[in-house]
């Protein structure tokens, strides 16, 4: 009985424990079936898990776009930047190039008004405006100034002619900066005549111009050696036009003075007149009025009848209440003493004024003097129609107001 109970129960025992010893072991086919299970069934967790690697730094991700996106921006930073330096060296060349060709057209053009007016020296020309290239092109100019400086005018040089021009054609050759001429449309300019250059080239050093009271006249004033004494010229000289293209002068009003003396003004309207030293001087001595009022034009000068001129003569009181007079000096500066000498040649000796200086003043021709002092000047011949239009004295010289409707250099046609 013993090994009976004992058998089923260690069989029993056995059986029940080797289910136990067997899934301990891995059987090959549940391996496989079990691993692809796991595959086809996503495991949360780690799926959370990956999902917060990827998801949980945004910064990470941004960085990674701009990583991917700056290599695209500076290679297109960097080819712009080439064209736009290539661009600048393009407008830099043209420019160069336009300004080369526009110094070229203005030393051509210089040269034709140079031979054109038969110039001692190039003038100066300007041919403003950009692009030249394309004016160039077109063989027209919107604008062009011209200078020139030192002028042949004849006896007076001229100092300097400013023109401006507008609507310029340009006659070329074979090729467009071969400038043959040019036809100038309206042009307007100004002549200038310096005072320096009349004071050097009309010789008369010790004279020298500026501007009148009047816009038409010029004065002339100098020192002028006579009979041993320096004498002051006064002459008033009054601008005309000779011609289309010339200017000129003609002198009046010269007077020559004495300091201190009297004034002498040649011609046949002339005299001579005490300075207002003298005239003081003379009002202040009883003798000298005395024998003022011997000459007879003297006293009528003064309104005096002969006998009222004896009374002065022969009265004290009448002579000063005469001198007294506030304009007394004032009208004895207006006595021509040249015909007063003519009655009493003693008279200028008794004023303190030497006769061998009044000789001297009087061999002065005033057409002489005036000659001196005469000038004319005349621009240049020009191929085409020009003319001055005003004529005004400045400070610095006399100008005149140049207009044309059009003037021809060089060749016409091309």
């Amino acid at each position: 009985m013993t090994r009976t109970n004992g058998s089923p129960e260690g069989s029993t025992e056995g059986t029940a424990h080797a289910p136990h010893g067997n899934q301990d072991k891995a059987v090959p086919g549940e391996e496989k079936k079990l691993a692809e299970n796991q595959e086809k069934t996503p495991d949360k967790s780690s799926g959370k898990h990956r999902a917060g690697k990827s998801s949980g730094n945004p910064e990470n991700g941004t960085e990674n776009a701009k990583g991917a996106k700056n290599p695209r921006l500076r290679a297109r930073l960097r080819v712009s930047a080439k064209i736009g330096i290539a661009l600048a060296v393009l407008l830099a060349f043209l420019g160069v190039g336009d300004r080369w060709a526009v110094l070229y057209a203005e030393d051509k053009a210089a040269t034709q008004v140079q031979e054109s007016l038969h110039l001692r020296a190039k003038p100066d020309v300007r041919i403003p405006g950009f692009p030249f290239l394309t004016q160039l092109a077109t063989e027209e100019l919107d604008r062009a100034d011209v200078t020139v400086t030192d002028a042949p005018g004849g006896r007076i040089s001229v100092a300097r002619v400013e023109g401006t021009t507008r609507d310029v054609r340009l006659v070329t050759g074979d090729s467009p900066l071969s400038v043959k001429g040019a036809v100038l449309g309206r042009t307007h300019g100004e002549v200038m005549l310096a005072f320096d250059d009349l004071d050097r080239e009309l010789g008369t050093s010790q004279v020298s111009f500026h501007r009148g009271k009047r816009p038409d006249t010029v004065l002339a004033d100098g020192r002028l050696p006579v009979a041993g004494r320096t004498v002051q010229l006064h002459a008033t000289a009054h601008l005309r036009r000779i011609g289309r293209t010339g200017v000129g002068t003609t002198v009046r009003d010269m007077r020559l003075d004495v300091p201190g003396l009297f004034s002498y003004t040649p011609g046949e309207d002339g005299g001579l007149r005490l300075a207002e030293p003298l005239a003081e001087r003379v009002r202040n001595d009883a003798a000298k009025v005395r024998a003022l009022f011997r000459v007879g034009s003297v006293a009528q000068r003064f309104g005096l009848t002969p006998r009222r001129a004896a009374r002065i003569r022969q009265s004290e009181a009448a002579l000063h209440r005469l001198t007294g007079e506030p304009r007394f000096t004032e009208r004895l500066m207006r006595v021509n003493l040249l015909d007063a000498a003519l009655e009493n040649p003693s008279l200028l000796k008794k004023f303190g004024i030497d006769p061998g200086l009044i000789d001297a003043l009087e061999k002065l021709k005033a057409p002489k003097l005036a000659d001196e002092l005469t000038w004319s000047t005349r621009l240049p011949d020009s191929p085409g129609h020009i003319r001055i239009r005003t004529l005004a004295v400045r400070k610095d010289g006399i100008h005149a107001e140049l207009v044309s409707p059009g003037l021809k250099f060089g060749a016409t046609k091309g």
